[in-house]
């Protein structure tokens, strides 16, 4: 589904990843752990085409098409869905507005407004999500897991096939992370695929990946299988020599 081969990535002239390779198949969940600052996010932002991030050099396909030649709506279109760290809020624009907007411009078809609120009803009851969300600001004044919930909603409604999760268990206690990670495996099917940006094992213990990675230096020092990520949590990233050096922007 998604090949990064030898990708080196600066902002502000400083070198984030350095020669950054990873491989996504269909239907996989790949975690990739490392400390904060290391740069995990930088890997989230740069296939989402975020612009401040300079590509020095390197590839990013996504299903066989060149991924850096399309911009950030033409990288929504193909199924890719970012859920951030810190959901930021948005004044006066409603879940409801938004998601329709989104909808419309993917498909390129009118959404029917009627059987639209009635999706958007039943996906609310599936997820444990008040109702009282679709017509809410996106995010507004909404506490940490409830962000969270409101992307769950965003993703359910939008059904895109490549999903990032950075740090989806930040802010969140046992009992909402429980919850998420159940939904988001509810969703999967044996064509779409989680990439986990994480630096413990909280989410991995219910999203159990099917390989896991170790950043070093803008790199993959180490990889494996779950096992690798309770190796992590028992002894710490100092014992794969992971330095801090780096920006995790």
């Amino acid at each position: 589904m998604l090949s990064i081969k030898n990708l080196t990535v600066s902002i502000d002239e400083k070198v984030i990843l350095k020669d950054f390779s990873l491989d996504i198949n269909d239907g996989e969940i790949v975690a990739l752990m490392g400390p904060n600052g290391i740069g995990k996010s930088t890997i989230c932002k740069v296939i989402m085409g975020d612009t401040h991030y300079k590509i020095e050099s390197g590839s990013i396909t996504y299903n066989k098409e060149d991924l850096l030649s399309l911009d950030v709506v033409e990288r929504s279109r193909r199924g890719i869905y970012l859920v951030n760290q810190n959901p930021i809020e948005i004044e006066g624009v409603s879940n409801a507005e938004m998601l329709r907007s989104a909808l419309e411009c993917r498909t390129g078809e009118h959404t029917n407004f009627f059987e639209f609120n009635k999706r958007v009803t039943e996906i609310c009851k599936r997820l444990n999500i008040p109702t009282s969300f679709i017509h809410r600001g996106i995010n507004e004044g909404m506490s940490g897991g409830e962000k969270k919930k409101n992307e769950l909603l965003h993703l359910y409604v939008l059904e895109p096939k490549f999903i990032m999760l950075d740090e989806l268990d930040s802010g969140l206690d046992v009992d909402s992370l429980r919850d998420l990670a159940t939904s988001l495996k509810e969703y999967l099917s044996e064509d779409i695929s989680i990439l986990i940006i994480t630096h413990h094992i909280s989410i991995l213990e219910y999203l159990k990946p099917d390989r896991v990675h170790v950043l070093k230096g803008g790199k993959i020092v180490e990889s494996g299988s779950y096992d690798l990520a309770l190796s992590v949590e028992g002894n710490g990233f100092r014992s794969y020599e992971v330095s801090s050096d780096g920006d995790d922007e």
